[in-house]
């Protein structure tokens, strides 16, 4: 009898905790968004400070100095998307790791970009900001909220945070772990198809070329090596992402061509 009432309890649980993202996508969220964020805080500090023990955080001008512009443009688009996000504290760090190619991003707007994507890819500024755009519509859509909630809710998920915490040696505990373990699962494929949708309306409206969101997801397949890019281990990429992608670029274009200046938003 205790036993079905507890299950009644977590089922009921369940039900109170959905959500709705920003695209209608109902979401199972046990953690908010505030508490995501608070715990994302802590995490992305420990996260980054052994590359910044090694000096490998912002070392090249040039690129900072790009990667800023692009993000700047793109958190301003965010803002006009989700007014409230004005008062997260936005942050991007480019890690100096040549070969890996990826890129994240935290609840409230906290970054990482690692140079392997620059080098190995190749970017252009259009498809630059639709890695970064992409990135931001995580945070947006709240995505991690969603996948520390999700891991919450199994008793699996929990002991999966366990085994990874002692694997990858994270000075971490309670929400913050699960905050950093977040960002390095795989996103399931709604909340991808979620992000690509958000981030290159984000870009298109930033000034970036929609059409880029095809050419890059071209050029990520294509990197070699002795497996697929990192980035594609929390960003898995179904034969269709590209088929997709181009179905939303004549809706996206108007936006692109928008004359005008866009507005910046100073990291």
């Amino acid at each position: 009898m205790k036993k079905i009432q507890l299950t009644l309890l977590l089922c009921l649980t369940l039900i109170l905790a959905c959500a709705t993202s920003p695209t209608g996508r109902r979401q199972l969220m046990i953690v908010s968004e505030a508490s995501a964020i608070s715990a994302s805080r802590q995490a992305y500090v420990e996260m980054l400070k052994p590359y910044e023990q090694q000096g490998k955080v912002d070392n090249d001008p040039a690129l900072k100095k790009r990667v800023y512009r692009i993000t700047g443009r793109l958190i301003a688009q965010a803002i006009k998307w989700r007014p409230e996000t004005k008062s997260w504290e936005w942050s991007i760090k480019i890690v100096d790791e040549p070969e890996t190619v990826n890129a994240w991003a935290m609840a409230g707007g906290k970054m990482a970009l690692y140079t392997g994507l620059v080098n190995k890819i190749k970017p252009t500024d259009d498809e630059l900001a639709q890695v970064l755009g992409h990135e931001i519509a995580h945070a947006l859509a709240k995505h991690s909220a969603e996948k520390m909630s999700v891991a919450m809710a199994s008793s699996i998920g929990v002991v999966a945070v366990g085994v990874a915490a002692d694997r990858k040696g994270l000075a971490l505990t309670g929400a913050a772990l699960a905050a950093a373990l977040a960002v390095q699962r795989p996103n399931s494929r709604a909340a991808e198809s979620e992000a690509d949708q958000i981030g290159i309306e984000l870009a298109a409206k930033a000034g970036y070329d929609p059409r880029a969101a095809i050419t890059l997801w071209q050029k990520m397949a294509q990197v070699g090596g002795k497996g697929p890019p990192e980035f594609l281990s929390t960003h898995p990429s179904p034969a269709n992402r590209e088929k997709k992608l181009a179905e939303y670029v004549p809706e996206m274009m108007p936006y692109y061509e928008q004359k005008g200046k866009r507005p910046v938003y100073q990291l």
